[in-house]
């Protein structure tokens, strides 16, 4: 069987997942408006999302969402979804970026965009836009992750924005950047820096692979660090066969439902509770302590900047590249 012929159901996978985040995030931008709570918005995004791939419930282990919509504001960068009574209303002068991962069996298509309500702020919005098609182009069997990176910085540097009078001078973030997309995992094999000489010169993207071409542009500080209220979580690989080593009953049950709906797919305490898993608190904290279970924190810039977002994921063939989540909803600068 040719190599073609054997990749030809995995390229399906991904087609279907990506036809389906075509859809969510056309809802998405028709639907996202100041005043709607961002609890109740990203329920109805997230169950039709489900509908559309098939899956029931919250179970996503075999098709639907690879991870927790993001809705992370302002300066916030990523990792940003309601938890339990989270009471957050959209404000007009709002920044949001619109993080949304769907599958079919573990096959990822991880794509995002940022919507602001202010033209003040379109300079930020653009760089990033403009950041990952550049790094798109750029991207291809055998080419070097420093060159995509260094393209990625000079074109979201090269924008500037006025913010209240004030002239800011935008810049990629230096401690996020793109990724592999494995089986099961929306993070791994290599990372895909967003800023110059952000790696190794002699890693290359491979043909045959998936990799999500990333970029945040930041008027702060470009760096991001943790803050509190974590909503991400993942099942640590491995963490199901020590699961008779738990002594926690409830921790216990809690990990065997993460494996059942989830297996290494990322996940959100509004999921849990959406799947009667009400009383969690302390049996997550107790698979978090010890390591069955990674928490992954908001990420956010110095506060009162303003951070943008922009995301493909494309598949490497020998002669170019297929950008699977790419839809009618955007224009290729």
């Amino acid at each position: 069987m040719q190599m073609s012929q054997m990749l030809e159901p995995v390229l399906n996978d991904f087609r279907k997942a990506a036809e389906a985040h075509r859809q969510m995030r056309a809802y998405a931008r028709q639907t996202l408006q100041p005043g709607v709570k961002l609890w109740d918005w990203v329920c109805d995004l997230e169950e039709r999302g489900r509908m559309m791939l098939g899956t029931s419930g919250i179970n996503h282990s075999e098709s639907g969402l690879a991870f927790p919509t993001g809705v992370s504001i302002n300066n916030c960068a990523a990792h940003y979804t309601p938890n339990p009574n989270d009471q957050r209303v959209l404000q007009e002068g709002d920044v949001v970026k619109v993080d949304i991962g769907t599958h079919v069996n573990g096959h990822i298509v991880d794509s995002a965009f940022t919507v602001s309500f202010s033209p003040m702020y379109d300079a930020v919005v653009r760089a990033s836009f403009e950041g990952t098609w550049a790094g798109i182009k750029a991207a291809g069997p055998d080419a070097r992750l420093v060159e995509i990176g260094n393209v990625i910085d000079e074109t979201i540097s090269s924008f500037e924005v006025e913010i209240g009078g004030k002239i800011h001078k935008v810049r990629p973030i230096e401690n996020l950047c793109g990724h592999g997309l494995g089986t099961y995992m929306v993070h791994c094999d290599v990372s895909i820096p967003i800023v110059k000489n952000g790696c190794d010169p002699s890693i290359k993207l491979e043909e045959g692979k998936t990799y999500a071409i990333e970029t945040f542009a930041s008027t702060g500080k470009g760096k991001v660090h943790d803050v509190s209220d974590c909503s991400h979580y993942k099942m640590i690989p491995g963490s199901e066969a020590r699961i008779d080593q738990i002594r926690n009953q409830k921790a216990k049950e809690l990990l065997r439902f993460i494996i059942r709906n989830f297996k290494t797919l990322a996940w959100c305490r509004r999921w849990l509770d959406i799947g009667g898993e009400k009383q969690h608190a302390l049996a997550l904290k107790y698979l978090v302590d010890n390591e069955y279970v990674e928490a992954y924190p908001p990420l956010c810039d110095r506060e009162g900047s303003i951070v943008t977002q922009h995301e493909h994921s494309i598949y490497l063939k020998p002669t170019g590249k297929e950008i699977l989540s790419y839809g009618p909803d955007e224009t290729v600068p």
